[in-house]
């Protein structure tokens, strides 16, 4: 469902005019659609429901409480990467028992935490981290559920810093190292076994690479119960893709349908771990434009908001629309919209055919994932607010930061 759509010229979050929110909240901020998240998850629940599953929320995607703790009410699962977002999901009121921890770097003190409330999986990602896992539970005379991350060497239609599942990547356990991994794990005395996990990258636009890595990890689930090696559970990563501006991602529906149909004569449970396809479009960054300048024949739109509330573009030259709140009719330029940080990378959008004023509304859209959760506070710039939209109820989800905030944790050290 799209919740943010224009009512004559006015552009509305479900039943809130974004103009309202930036008259009570300010800018720049994030708002997110409560229907929007609830509607995209239920989505992927109801596409695996002919199959024993698991729909684990990937918590990196955006972080809120008010998020997750939706998303707990519904009955997700998470997928976490750090202690960080284990106390949030806990926080938020999340299951431990639907809690799925991967990461390549995970800390003994990390471990020891997730052991201690009880999590559904470590997914482990080295044969190194399987020995320091078994030393953290034997310590707690606990065993730890684990499944390995085997790196299936598949490639994904995606930009190459969010493709993980290639030879060459930090992540996870080469393919023909995985039987080896999985027989030192059952040789270490404070393991247990559950499943086998894979994750190839974010926003995927195609279906093959996805069903080429599971036929793959079948092939060695089969290799692995031939041994006794008896797998609960398949964690197919997550990773399904957006529409920013022309592309045409799998619908959780078609997803969920063939996965189910290649798995029906298998008693595997399956585990998957979308973020993006759930929280992405169920978010925009509002930023309001304060000046128009012109150099040469060049149009900049300079707004409030920068590469610290939303560095996507920066970091991965993405293309994210941007739409005026308020549709008036003026005299249409080409501008760049950039921010007021210090870098020429500070931009939100290029070469954007836009009617705009000093004063202006503007919305980047499909901003719910990867947006405050990948923001920073560059150029002592505090980060933004957080807006969650129920109906004709906005929630002040996260409030905006000081600049006092932003100094909290430092001291001057006493010289002589």
């Amino acid at each position: 469902m799209d919740a943010f759509s224009y009512r004559g010229n006015e552009l509305y979050a479900e039943d809130v005019p974004l103009a309202e929110i930036a008259t009570r909240f300010g800018t720049p901020c994030y708002i997110y659609s409560r229907a929007a998240i609830e509607t995209a998850w239920r989505a992927f629940e109801h596409s695996l429901r002919s199959h024993p599953h698991l729909v684990c929320y990937a918590v990196k995607a955006n972080s809120n409480l008010a998020i997750l703790n939706l998303l707990a009410r519904l009955g997700s699962g998470f997928d976490i990467v750090s202690g960080g977002e284990l106390e949030r999901v806990l926080c938020a009121r999340g299951d431990p028992d639907r809690i799925v921890f991967a990461g390549v770097g995970k800390r003994a003190d990390e471990m020891r935490r997730a052991l201690e409330v009880g999590i559904h999986c470590f997914n482990v990602e080295s044969v190194a981290e399987l020995e320091r896992l078994n030393q953290v539970a034997a310590s707690m005379n606990r065993r730890a559920p684990i499944a390995i991350r085997v790196n299936p060497d598949i490639t994904a239609d995606t930009h190459p810093y969010i493709s993980t599942g290639q030879s060459a990547h930090k992540f996870g356990v080469a393919a023909d190292e995985a039987v080896a991994a999985y027989r030192r794990a059952a040789a270490l005395e404070h393991l247990e076994i559950r499943g086998i996990a894979y994750h190839i990258g974010s926003q995927i636009i195609s279906m093959e690479p996805l069903l080429q890595a599971l036929e793959r990890l079948l092939i060695l689930a089969d290799a692995l119960a031939s041994e006794g090696m008896a797998l609960q559970h398949l964690d197919l990563g997550g990773g399904l893709g957006v529409r920013y501006r022309d592309e045409s991602p799998p619908d959780p529906a078609d997803y969920g349908r063939v996965i189910a149909s290649r798995l029906r004569e298998r008693k595997y449970t399956v585990i998957i771990e979308p973020g993006r396809a759930i929280a992405g479009p169920a978010g925009v960054l509002l930023t309001r434009v304060e000046y128009l300048k012109r150099v040469g024949d060049k149009h900049f739109a300079v707004v409030d908001a920068a590469m610290n509330d939303l560095i996507r573009p920066a970091l991965y030259d993405a293309w994210q629309e941007i739409s005026p709140v308020e549709k008036r009719a003026r005299a249409e330029a080409i501008y760049d919209i950039v921010g007021p940080v210090c870098e020429t990378g500070d931009f939100l959008g290029r070469d954007r055919s836009l009617e705009v004023a000093p004063g202006d509304l503007l919305a980047v859209r499909t901003a719910g994932a990867y947006g405050f959760s990948m923001s920073s506070t560059y150029n002592s710039r505090p980060r933004s607010a957080e807006i969650l939209v129920d109906g004709a109820h906005p929630h002040l989800a996260r409030k905006r930061e000081s600049i006092a905030d932003l100094m909290a944790g430092e001291s001057i050290a006493p010289l002589s």
